[in-house]
């Protein structure tokens, strides 16, 4: 399908360009300060929370590339995802991810006529994050520092990018993607990133060097999610993935650069210590 053409005049910057810049700030505090809570309260409540945002955005997936809501391929990609976040909480992370896998392969063979291999990055995109964050939070010690750290990063790079991109404006970022996305808003988010994670160092006594290029490189992959998710939803010719949140779109809208932070920050943290990836993240011997 053809990319939606796109206007060649450069964006500018209104008078007013900072006037719904309120009611996103509101509602990223609203629901930033729910997950922020349950994140606090305990590993389960954490995962409850995970659960049922993968769900919805397991749903939303398929909204945009089969054009359909509670179909068969969303109850294999729901199946799954709910195993693995299960075993995630018990601690059999591996077995998760091996589990969403072949529920990939299954999405791709019922859906071969229908986008298979989107609705089988679908399983992948919505689960795969679902088993990082689980496995984070619940990795001792540190795991509950190292989900606010995560959160923090992310909710502080997309205001960051939001507020400096809506104010500063200037040259377009990949306009053939997001043609509201600019330069400026992809340095305000990165520096947001990054002085969250400095501010979040001084305040639990962990290294603010590491945690200066760990929050810059999580703030860089998450302006990366968000371009993924604006590609995806300009080849299907939509504006937002859903409208559960009024005026601002869908989960999917709100969530795509912690999605992919979040596998990073898995990665990473697997690849610094695999038995404590929380300690592996922030650099606590």
């Amino acid at each position: 399908m053809d990319p939606v053409p796109v206007t060649e005049r450069d964006p500018v910057v209104e008078p007013n360009a900072m006037r719904d810049l309120g009611p996103r700030l509101l509602s990223g505090l609203l629901l930033g300060a729910v997950a922020l809570g349950l994140t606090w309260a305990a590993v389960w409540t954490f995962a409850l929370l995970v659960l049922a945002v993968s769900l919805i955005v397991a749903w939303e997936w398929g909204r945009v590339v089969r054009a359909g809501g509670v179909d068969t391929i969303f109850m294999i990609h729901a199946a799954f995802v709910v195993a693995a976040v299960v075993l995630t909480t018990f601690g059999v992370p591996a077995l998760a991810v091996i589990g969403l896998l072949v529920g990939a392969i299954l999405a791709t063979l019922l859906g071969f006529e229908s986008g298979g291999r989107l609705s089988a990055l679908g399983v992948l995109y919505a689960g795969l994050p679902a088993v990082a964050l689980i496995w984070l939070r619940g990795s001792t010690p540190l795991g509950l520092e190292v989900a606010l750290f995560l959160l923090l990063v992310v909710i502080a790079t997309d205001t960051g990018a939001y507020a400096a991109g809506r104010s500063i404006g200037g040259p377009r970022l990949m306009p053939s993607i997001s043609p509201n996305k600019t330069w400026s808003g992809l340095a305000g988010g990165v520096s947001a990133g990054t002085i969250v994670a400095v501010v979040f160092a001084s305040a639990t006594a962990l290294s603010p060097s590491r945690l200066a290029l760990v929050g810059a490189a999580l703030a860089l992959v998450s302006q990366a999610g968000d371009l993924m998710e604006s590609a995806l939803k300009r080849r299907y010719q939509i504006k937002d993935s859903s409208g559960l949140i009024p005026g601002h779109g869908g989960f999917m809208d709100r969530v795509d650069g912690l999605i992919v932070a979040a596998i990073a920050a898995g990665v990473i943290g697997a690849i610094a210590d695999f038995r404590s990836p929380a300690s592996g993240i922030l650099g606590w011997r």
